[in-house]
């Protein structure tokens, strides 16, 4: 595991059960996911896995559901065999969202390879949660 954080972060202008909806129901995973299948029942120590296509190529992530506490925090690792690497732990992020009482939404990513790799990571999460805001502002 390396040291290196890619962080996003975002102010979100919406009640945190709205945002909570957004990063845990399916229909609204599959936007922010790149438009991947996300399967899981969001319970510690479940399953998790991200099914779809990427630059014309299948592929299914995968991950475990590390923490939950409904409106505040959501923990999982992640891996994609799109990375080339041996799906092996050491190879795996571990994402953590936290929203907080203002509805401010953070996500870490950890263990990446370099700091590079952290700045791609990071402008990836920070689209992401541009759309956690999109959505849960636009939400009723």
């Amino acid at each position: 595991m390396t040291g290196i954080v890619a962080v996003a972060e975002i102010d979100i202008d919406a009640p945190t059960a709205r945002v909570w909806n957004v990063l845990t129901s399916p229909e609204q995973l599959k936007q922010l996911w790149f438009g991947a299948e996300v399967d899981t029942d969001w319970k510690v120590g479940s399953p998790i896995t991200w099914t779809g296509e990427w630059e014309g190529k299948p592929y299914q992530d995968k991950g475990e559901i590390l923490a939950v506490e409904p409106g505040r925090l959501l923990k999982f690792t992640h891996f994609s065999p799109l990375t080339g690497q041996p799906d092996v732990p050491e190879n795996y992020h571990t994402l953590t969202y936290t929203l907080t009482a203002n509805t401010h939404l953070k996500l870490e990513q950890d263990n990446n390879g370099s700091e590079d790799e952290a700045k791609h990571s990071q402008g990836m999460w920070e689209q992401l949660l541009a759309k956690v805001k999109q959505s849960a502002e636009s939400s009723e």
